[in-house]
């Protein structure tokens, strides 16, 4: 009986040790983190809009004049994953000036929908391990985002960490890991930034593409360090982020940010097939015991 006890726990161990399929949602359990614990999550298995106790939504033209109108009928829930739709849709600009030079009240139309959550208002964390597993479009126009910025103050003076974007630059895709702070000039902002040619991961994998991976920020009191399955994109010391006023912004809280934008970066959707889609996971938050 002894031998069938310690058999059966090898057998479920391996079996909770197996990695999940890359290619389907992962429904097993939040693994355990050594010293941590799971202060806050969504695995957005319901069904229907994301958790309204978790999430509120942008809407509109939001920033970097980009093409898209955020809409909350983008972002959906069913079968394990958060899916976030940008497609071709012409909407009316309720702000629509005439004559206006604000970009967000010169366009009478938008051309395109898609959305961004975010937990403003609602979840905040201070240092922490931070997991999103998603798979993202790779299709030219597409600009998805795993980000955070601060809660105090404006932008770039509260900080923002890049978990993953993905867009072109004149070399080609790139996915991205960055932290931002502020500049010497107002409004401007101080960067870390990495691009890693999408090249490098489709190299070691053809098929990167159509799988989920997993974005992992593991921020303290001394540094943030940005990960894609487990490779370390880049570092950034806490200390040495300060403000012109002597702030450091990565000494405060962050709030987390799920965004599918469309044009700018990501370049001119219009020759792709569309809907772009961009599937998140869960997104899971661990804190020090």
């Amino acid at each position: 009986m002894k031998k069938l006890a310690l058999l059966v726990l090898f057998i479920s161990a391996n079996i909770f040790a197996q990695k999940a399929d890359p290619y389907k949602p992962d429904f097993s359990a939040p693994a355990k983190i050594e010293g941590m614990k799971l202060v806050w999550n969504d695995e957005f298995n319901n069904t229907g809009a994301p958790d309204s106790s978790n999430w509120s939504f942008e809407k509109g033209f939001v920033r970097n004049e980009e093409l898209q109108w955020y809409s909350a009928a983008n972002a959906r829930c069913g079968g394990g994953v958060l899916l976030i739709e940008g497609k071709k849709e012409r909407v009316a600009n309720p702000g629509f000036i005439p004559g206006s030079k604000n970009w967000r009240e010169s366009r009478q139309y938008a051309g395109y929908t898609s959305a961004s959550i975010k937990t403003a208002g609602h979840k905040d964390w201070l240092y922490g391990t931070f997991l999103v597993r998603a798979r993202i479009d790779t299709s030219t126009g597409a600009w998805p985002a795993i980000w955070l910025v601060g809660t105090a103050g404006g932008w770039p003076r509260n900080g923002e960490i890049d978990m993953m974007e993905f867009y072109r630059i004149e070399t080609g895709p790139v996915v991205l890991a960055n932290v931002a702070w502020a500049g010497d000039k107002p409004g401007r902002a101080k960067w870390n930034d990495k691009k890693i040619p999408l090249a490098h991961f489709t190299q070691k994998d053809p098929d990167w593409v159509n799988k989920f991976h997993i974005w992992k920020m593991e921020w303290d009191s001394l540094s943030i360090k940005l990960y894609l399955d487990d490779e370390l994109l880049n570092t950034q010391s806490v200390k040495d982020a300060v403000n012109p006023d002597g702030n450091r912004p990565f000494t405060k809280p962050q709030l987390l940010i799920l965004n599918l934008a469309l044009g700018q970066n990501g370049g001119d959707p219009s020759g792709s097939r569309l809907p772009i889609k961009y599937e998140i996971d869960y997104a899971r938050v661990y804190q020090k015991n």
